[in-house]
C-alpha cells in the first residue's frame, strides 16, 4: 500500500505539473484528493493492514495528502498567474483613445410643466387627485350636463369604445368621481392624459390636461379670479397682464376664458398671438347647479369654479416650441434642450 501512495504521488505530480487551466487543475484535484479520488480509495484498504504497518501507512498517507495539496495550491498561482499576463496581452487598451461621454437623462419638458403648475397649486391648499382614462359616458359627458343630445359633444371628438365607455376627452370627470366621494369643502387638482380626434402642429389625439376646482360655502366668481391670478403670476411673472373674457362650458355658468399677454411680443402684436396681444390659456367658470345635482350637492348651500388648461400649451409658450408635435416624437435632439 505504502508502494500505491509513492507511484500515485508520482503520477499526481505529472498531472499537476502538464494542467494548464485552473479548470483542469480542479479536475486533477478531485480526482486525486477528492472524496472518491484515488487517495481516498486507497485509505478505505488500510482495514486489511496489520496493527504494525497501520502507523507507517497512515503517516505516508498524511505525507503524501500534505503534498498533493502544496503541489495543487503552488501550480494554481502559476496557472493564474500565467492567465492574467495572457489576458493583459490580449486585452490591451489603447489609452491615447478619446472617452466616450454617458448621456445623461431628464425630465419631459410636459412632465416638468405639469410638477411646476402642482407645486403652485398645492401651495394654495389644492390636493391632487387622479381617475381612470377609460371612462364611462356617465362621468365623462352627462354628469357634467352634457346630456346624449346635448350640441357641446361636437366640441370634444371622441374616441368611443363603446356606446357607454370612451377615452376621457378632459380631465373634469375626476371632478365628478371627486366629489361623489367627498363631501365640501373640497379644493383638488387633477393632471392627466386625454384623447380627442385631432392632430395638426397646435393638437394631438393624446396629450395632457389638469383640471382644478373649489367646492364650498360662498365661493365666488371673485375667488375664482384671485387663484387664478395669483397662479399666472407666480408662473409666468407679475409683470404679465391677465385678463377674462366670457366664454361658454356646459359644466359652469358664467364661463370665462383666460388670457395672458404674449409672453413673445409682451402685448405688441405678433405671429403668435396674430397681432392681438394676448395667448388664451384656460378656461374657468362657476360650476352649473346642475353638476352639483348630479354628484347630490346642495347648490343653494354650495357654490364652487372649476378651471382647466392643456399642459402641452403651457409648456409651448413656457418653452417658445411652435409644434406641438415635436413633444411627441422622441426627438434627442429636441428633448436634450431640457
Amino acid at each position: 500500500m505504502k508502494q500505491r501512495l509513492e507511484s500515485m504521488l508520482q503520477e499526481a505530480r505529472s498531472a499537476f505539473e502538464n494542467a494548464g487551466s485552473e479548470s483542469e487543475l480542479q479536475e486533477t484535484r478531485v480526482r486525486y484528493l477528492g472524496k472518491k479520488g484515488e487517495l481516498t480509495g486507497i485509505m478505505k484498504g488500510m482495514g486489511a493492514l496489520t496493527p504494525e504497518e497501520k502507523p507507517v501507512v497512515g503517516a505516508t498517507a498524511n505525507l503524501v495528502k500534505e503534498e498533493l495539496e502544496s503541489l495543487f495550491q503552488a501550480r494554481n498561482e502559476d496557472v493564474r498567474r500565467a492567465e492574467i499576463a495572457d489576458r493583459l496581452a490580449r486585452e490591451r487598451i489603447d489609452v491615447t483613445l478619446p472617452g466616450r461621454s454617458s448621456f445623461r437623462g431628464s425630465k419631459h419638458p410636459v412632465t416638468l410643466v405639469t410638477e411646476e403648475i402642482a407645486e403652485i397649486f398645492t401651495s394654495l391648499g389644492f390636493g391632487i387627485e387622479e381617475g381612470p382614462e377609460v371612462e364611462k359616458d356617465f362621468y365623462n359627458f352627462e354628469a357634467l350636463n352634457i346630456p346624449r343630445d346635448h350640441p357641446a359633444r361636437d366640441m370634444q371628438d371622441t374616441f368611443y369604445i363603446s356606446e357607454d365607455v370612451v377615452l376621457r376627452t378632459h380631465t373634469s370627470p375626476v371632478q365628478i368621481r371627486t366629489m361623489m366621494r367627498h363631501a365640501p369643502p373640497v379644493r383638488v387638482i387633477a393632471p392627466g392624459t386625454v384623447y380627442r380626434r385631432d392632430s395638426d402642429i397646435t393638437h394631438s389625439p393624446m396629450f395632457h390636461q389638469i383640471e382644478g376646482f373649489l367646492v364650498d360655502r360662498h365661493v365666488t366668481f371673485g375667488d375664482l379670479k384671485g387663484i387664478l391670478t395669483a397662479f399666472i403670476n407666480q408662473y409666468f411673472g407679475r409683470e404679465v397682464g391677465v385678463r377674462f373674457r366670457p366664454s361658454f362650458f356646459p359644466f359652469t355658468e358664467p364661463s370665462a376664458e383666460v388670457d395672458i399677454q404674449c409672453v413673445i411680443c409682451r402685448g405688441a402684436g405678433c405671429r403668435v398671438c396674430k397681432n392681438s396681444g394676448w395667448l388664451e390659456i384656460l378656461g374657468s367658470g362657476m360650476i352649473d347647479p346642475e353638476v352639483f345635482r348630479s354628484v347630490n350637492y346642495d347648490p343653494q348651500i354650495y357654490s364652487g369654479f372649476a378651471f382647466g388648461m392643456g399642459l402641452e400649451r403651457i409648456a409651448m409658450l413656457k418653452y417658445g416650441v411652435n409644434d406641438l408635435r415635436l413633444f411627441f416624437e422622441n426627438d434627442l435632439r429636441f428633448l436634450q434642450q431640457f
